[in-house]
């Protein structure tokens, strides 16, 4: 069974787009002065803008992922990039195809 915090993470298509754009953030996020897209993930403060919520909305979403496993956080300057954790994705895919 899947755990509650990934159908919560799920069960919201803002979330979902986030999990989508962080699948090729070069192809949805402009560069940044700190941070590498592809190594580091993509700052918040870009997600967020991209969402057009605030930042403390658009970190709540980032919460819920996090908690949910499908994204990590890193702390650069005063900045945090997220980047999606693809095994952690691919075992939640295993799960919900019933293989397991």
């Amino acid at each position: 069974m899947i755990e509650l915090s990934v159908a919560k993470a799920l069960a919201n298509d803002r979330r979902l787009a986030i999990l989508e754009w962080l699948r090729d953030p070069a192809a949805h996020f402009p560069p940044q002065a700190d941070g590498d897209l592809a190594r580091d993930g993509v700052c918040g403060l870009h997600i967020a803008r991209k969402l057009g919520v605030s930042q403390p909305t658009a970190g709540e979403h980032l919460r819920v992922l996090t908690k949910a496993g499908l994204v990590t956080g890193t702390r650069i300057k005063q900045w945090v990039f997220y980047r999606r954790d693809e095994r952690r994705i691919a075992e939640v895919k295993h799960r919900l195809s019933g293989d397991w």
